[in-house]
């Protein structure tokens, strides 16, 4: 079935695009809001937000420069505050302190109660740990509650719209790095056909395969790289060594997909050297990447 148009819009709510931001689809009851851990105090007057919902945190880790993910749910307390209650309470958190941005779904209708929550938290908790683009935080996994198979659907279609919105606002804790990959509302990791060829890296000391994304060149996992560094290795190259030395087994070999701003890198990062992508990469069938560029019309 082809995919159909969506209509998203953006309200910034503080007039700067990366300050607090609501949003919300054309046909959809749900809400989204899009804070900044410094405009948590700025958001007490925003009725949705004392509502149940599910939150996600995100930041960096300070030991590997990574992003991280926490995926929490809110429900309203005796108080009745709900959703914002729960981001002070993070904040003031001394072990939690990684986070600078919150994503917050819940409902115009405040029409989520414990078991819906319970199961959204669950499914995209579950989602992003599949998806392995970012390092989940959450100690234990969330249970999902027991809902009907029309509750089922329901929030499966309110997650399909909710993953569309993370994507846009700048989050891709969904998206695997390899592009011929998706994650739906089951925790399943599936293949999707793809045009887009593999690259193939053969030298000595170096033999990988990897594949051109939004994002830049995905190096795959199982792939192999010299370990050895030129004395001339481009220090980009080397904080590339650095960030994924815990994804080089000691024999060289990669324990998981990688993602690099460039053929380049890539390249560089495998054989251990300054090389040019475009020459080094080549097709099942020989044709280097520049080679391919040239017939696609991107390179002139």
């Amino acid at each position: 079935m082809k995919k159909r148009n969506r209509s998203i819009n953006l309200l910034l709510m503080d007039e700067v695009a990366n300050g607090l931001v609501k949003c919300s689809l054309a046909n959809w009851t749900g809400l989204t809001y899009k804070i900044p851990r410094t405009e948590l105090d700025k958001c007490k007057e925003i009725p949705a937000l004392k509502q149940t919902g599910v939150y996600f945190l995100f930041g960096r880790s300070d030991e590997t420069g990574e992003e991280v993910v926490y995926v929490g749910q809110a429900g309203i307390r005796k108080n009745g505050e709900g959703i914002l209650l729960r981001l002070l309470e993070h904040r003031k958190n001394e072990k939690k302190d990684y986070w600078t941005e919150a994503v917050v779904f819940t409902t115009s209708n405040d029409s989520f109660g414990p078991t819906e929550i319970s199961y959204l938290e669950n499914q995209f908790c579950n989602m992003a740990k599949v998806a392995n683009r970012y390092t989940v935080k959450n100690s234990n996994d969330p249970t999902p509650g027991n809902i009907t198979e029309e509750k089922k659907c329901e929030l499966d279609e309110f997650i399909d719209f909710s993953t569309t919105i993370m994507r846009t606002l700048g989050h891709q804790v969904f998206e695997p790095l390899v592009s011929n990959e998706k994650v739906d509302s089951d925790n399943v990791s599936s293949t999707v056909v793809d045009d887009e060829p593999l690259f193939y890296f053969n030298r000595t000391a170096g033999k990988a395969s990897g594949r051109r994304t939004a994002d830049g060149f995905v190096v795959f996992e199982g792939s192999s790289i010299d370990l050895k560094m030129t004395n001339s290795c481009p220090k980009g190259v080397r904080r590339y060594r650095e960030k994924y030395a815990k994804k080089i087994g000691s024999d060289g070999v990669l324990s998981a997909n990688l993602l690099f701003t460039s053929p380049s890198a890539a390249a560089g990062f495998v054989g251990g050297a300054s090389l040019n992508g475009n020459a080094t990469w080549k097709t099942e069938d020989g044709r280097t990447l520049k080679e391919v560029e040239e017939a696609e019309g991107v390179l002139v």
